[in-house]
């Protein structure tokens, strides 16, 4: 837009030299001839073609002289080119003194020449900046993208320190309950018994009775509690990267997309399905390769455990533990889909409790 409006000033300057020195205004053949080759080098690219076009031009010149009061218009095309100093050649009619064109002429021909010079190199420059704009602002954005998905990462990753941490202080909290305030009062269930079976005294034996249910009670509380918390700590994930860790019959690729948390009897029927199918590669298959895959879907979670073996699934009647899986999964009212062909592979999916 910025050349064709500098083009447009200049064929606007050698319009109104043209109409102030010929004699015959009506003569639109040097106009129309100056746009088809100002026009024509516009959409070329600049190159031998556009050179060809600005030197038949100025030939042009030679033999009808008021052609040259466009070539300014042709020069803008040229100047600040590839082939330095070819703008030169459109000074030649002038130094040859051709007499068709006026004093007035001769130096306004050269004046607009300078004058496409300075519109080219400042029409040059802005593209340039405008370049340098676009490329400095995708590159902005990228940076932008990219410190955004290392943030996002970031993020993951503290929550997922935060939770794991959160996780492991309830376990040392449920581990501290057990070893100490649980023996303690099974010392104390223990002492209370021992005493009862020893003294003689009805009433002092009623009272000890009840110390003894009081403890009981505690005990059953206290247990309860720290299963709670135990299996509030259970992290699906870490648990199975464990079992994986473990396996050392074949490597096994792990991929784990769950972002919600599950139910503690999800997370434990997992663990027990992923731990039988290991024990059914190692004792039934010559696999090379296993795939644990846990994702979670809009309305329900996956377990696909598969390997690239033969003869893993057991005769019928001999899969004791795969029934066990079938019970499992159908405790939680999921579904689940056991093939041998080809290589074994164990598909469950069970319903998310919103």
């Amino acid at each position: 837009m910025n050349k064709l409006i500098d083009k447009l000033i200049i064929f606007v300057f050698c319009l109104a030299l043209y109409l102030t020195t010929v004699d015959n205004v009506l003569l639109i053949a040097p106009v129309l001839v100056a746009i088809i080759f100002s026009t024509a080098s516009s959409y070329l690219k600049e190159g031998p073609v556009t050179a060809v076009l600005f030197v038949g031009y100025v030939v042009i010149g030679f033999f009808e002289p008021v052609y040259l009061l466009f070539v300014p218009l042709l020069c803008y095309d040229i100047l600040i080119f590839q082939y330095k100093w070819l703008w030169t050649l459109a000074l030649l009619p002038i130094i040859m003194d051709f007499t068709q064109l006026d004093g007035p002429s001769m130096v306004l021909i050269p004046v607009f020449m300078v004058v496409a010079y300075f519109l080219k190199k400042r029409t040059l420059s802005l593209e340039m900046l405008k370049k340098d704009y676009h490329a400095l602002r995708d590159t902005t954005r990228e940076t932008a993208l990219q410190l955004e998905k290392k943030n996002k990462l970031l993020m993951e990753k503290q929550d997922y320190e935060l939770n794991l941490a959160t996780l492991t202080e309830r376990n040392r909290i449920a581990r501290d309950i057990h070893d100490n305030v649980g023996h303690m009062l099974s010392r104390s269930i223990l002492q209370t018994g021992a005493l009862l079976a020893t003294t003689k005294d009805e009433p002092t034996k009623e009272g000890l009775i009840q110390i003894k249910e009081t403890l009981s009670e505690a005990m059953d509380s206290i247990r309860n509690s720290v299963h709670d918390l135990h299996d509030e700590a259970l992290d699906l994930q870490v648990e199975l990267q464990t079992l994986i860790k473990n396996f050392d019959f074949c490597p096994v690729k792990f991929d784990y997309d769950v972002d919600s948390g599950l139910d503690k009897e999800v997370k434990y029927c997992f663990i027990a399905v992923v731990k039988e199918a290991f024990s059914n590669i190692i004792k039934h298959s010559n696999a090379t390769d296993v795939v644990v895959v846990v994702r979670e879907h809009p309305g329900l979670i996956q377990l696909v455990v598969q390997d690239n073996g033969t003869g893993t699934k057991p005769p019928d009647g001999e899969g004791i533990g795969l029934g066990n899986i079938s019970d499992l999964v159908a405790a939680l009212s999921g579904q689940v889909n056991i093939t041998a062909d080809p290589g074994f592979r164990i598909f469950i999916s069970v319903p998310k409790n919103e």
